[in-house]
């Protein structure tokens, strides 16, 4: 008896078949929502774990861990590590000013915390070269104690604390917004001073919105790259960002290479949503008690 290809063997339904119909099913936000993040970003996250398969393993952690590899790494994250943890308080701090106070033009200066988001980043770096020169306006005074910024590693850091700043901020600002002023009072009541009551009352359920906040400015300053490249000398071993090499491979056709390190890039930032997730979640439960 010969079975026709079309008949369903013994009442199961291939799995695609089964995703097909749930996918048909579903409402049109879902099916454009899905539509949308397939194309614009699961299948180019998946054309470069396709293109870095095409190096054999040995070859692939050769390049990962290459010298020069190794040494953009230590760069990148680190100094996007101290970039994000001074954001950490130091954007707590304007973020408590910018709540806690009324100032002369305070929605002029609550509306220039996001300039780094709408500046051109090649912008932003320019105008930081060109200011902390050992002829700019900040340069020039730090020149005679011997400090260069501009075209080393610390003018990394200091376009990696630029561009970051915001999320640190904009993160922060919208809780301090939402706390209660009648628990710091009911402390202030009951005897405590004002380092005990931010410690102990403000601090707690704060502080998983900082760490939210220093994990976003840490994400964006791995991956920025407009502003960096032009206020550090990008030579390898110093001031070369993992970004700034991707580039360079892609300059000598090393299609492979510049992948390789942008899975590399890719798996990290990866890791730092899910904290990011855990983190907020975290936030989440701690709000609900």
């Amino acid at each position: 008896m010969t079975i026709s290809p079309t008949v369903e063997v013994e009442g199961k339904t291939p799995a695609w078949k089964a995703f097909l119909r749930q996918l048909v099913r579903l409402p049109w936000t879902w099916r454009i929502t899905l539509i949308y993040l397939t194309v614009m970003l699961f299948l180019p996250i998946a054309a470069m774990f396709l293109k870095a398969s095409t190096e054999p393993p040995a070859r692939f952690w050769a390049i990962a861990t290459s010298p020069i590899a190794l040494a953009t790494y230590n760069v990148t994250f680190v100094t996007s590590i101290f970039a994000a943890l001074l954001n950490g308080v130091f954007g707590t701090l304007i973020a408590w000013v910018l709540v806690r106070y009324d100032f002369p033009l305070k929605r002029l200066v609550d509306a220039t915390v996001d300039l780094p988001f709408a500046l051109p980043t090649s912008v932003a770096g320019l105008t930081l070269a060109t200011v902390y020169s050992d002829n700019g306006w900040i340069g020039s005074l730090l020149a005679p104690l011997g400090i260069k910024v501009s075209f080393t590693r610390v003018g990394v850091a200091v376009a990696m604390i630029f561009i970051s700043l915001p999320f640190v901020v904009r993160t922060v600002q919208p809780v301090l917004q939402e706390m209660e002023h009648e628990i710091e009072e009911a402390a202030w009541c009951l005897g405590a001073s004002q380092g005990q009551t931010f410690w102990k009352v403000i601090l707690p359920p704060l502080f998983p919105t900082i760490l939210t906040g220093i994990a976003l400015g840490f994400s964006r300053a791995v991956g920025e790259y407009g502003s960096t490249v032009i206020i550090s000398s990008n030579t390898p071993y110093q001031d070369l960002i993992a970004p700034v090499l991707i580039f360079q491979r892609l300059e000598q056709y090393d299609y492979s290479g510049a992948t390789v390190i942008g899975i590399v890039l890719l798996s990290i930032s990866l890791v730092l949503l899910l904290a990011i997730n855990f983190l907020q979640a975290w936030a989440r439960r701690y709000d609900s008690r």
